[in-house]
């Protein structure tokens, strides 16, 4: 059994649909990476496996079970780094990692976290005053702060410096390694091509192709199977 499965998933928005089908599943121990221009669905994806959206039809599954009106030891399973939002915006980063690491029977280490994603040089700052890049390192420690099973990064590195970047990139495959299956969503080649070890590209809400780095992308660079395969042309 897959750690995530999506089979014939469908959602619509009104008289847009942004699942129309699609098809993939990730495995423990390793970083699959969800490709994809705006719109293709990705971030759908995400919301239904963590049981955020309800789908219209089709399957979505983590570690074997619905994520909707999933049971609170379900949830503590899984980590999850959204886009955009989800932090409260007047605690400091400190509170914030304390106040969830007293939810789980065995966190990771806020301070080694902290050190670890330099959030320690913003650490007095308040969320709601921290730059894009800072809250994303914030919420990267959020995601990993209960040692999940199931790691979801929608657009983990959006706005980092390169430096983080690197480091982000060492942490995803550290969680892979130690077993965890992790799902990222992203719109950079570099990234998919330097952490992913599976490649799945979705377009208009379906999937393009899906499998084995290597596979998927063959002789060829991973840019232009994307570009193929979507029909968007070249940027």
């Amino acid at each position: 059994m897959s750690a995530v499965e999506v089979r014939d998933l469908v959602k619509s928005f009104g008289a847009t649909r942004a699942l129309d089908g699609a098809n993939w599943c990730a495995e423990a121990g390793r970083v699959t990476a969800v490709l994809g221009p705006n719109g293709a669905g990705k971030s759908t994806t995400i919301e239904c496996l963590q049981g955020l959206q309800r789908p219209d039809s089709g399957l979505a599954q983590v570690l074997g079970e619905d994520p909707w009106g999933a049971s609170a030891e379900h949830r503590a399973r899984v980590g999850l780094m959204l886009q955009d939002g989800g932090l409260p915006s007047m605690s400091t980063p400190p509170a914030l990692l304390a106040h969830l690491a007293s939810m789980y029977a065995d966190p990771a280490d806020p301070s080694a976290l902290s050190a670890r994603l330099g959030i320690d040089d913003f650490a007095r700052t308040i969320v709601r005053r921290l730059s894009g890049g800072q809250r994303q390192r914030v919420a990267l420690a959020t995601a990993l702060i209960g040692r999940p099973d199931v790691l979801f990064l929608d657009e983990p590195t959006a706005g980092m410096d390169p430096h983080t970047r690197l480091d982000v990139w060492e942490i995803v495959r550290e969680q892979a390694a130690g077993g965890a299956a992790v799902v990222l969503a992203t719109h950079s080649f570099e990234e998919a091509d330097r952490v992913a070890d599976d490649i799945v590209i979705m377009d208009r809400g379906r999937v393009r192709t899906s499998g084995p780095r290597a596979e998927v992308a063959g002789a060829k660079s991973l840019e232009d199977v994307y570009f193929s395969l979507t029909g968007r042309g070249e940027r």
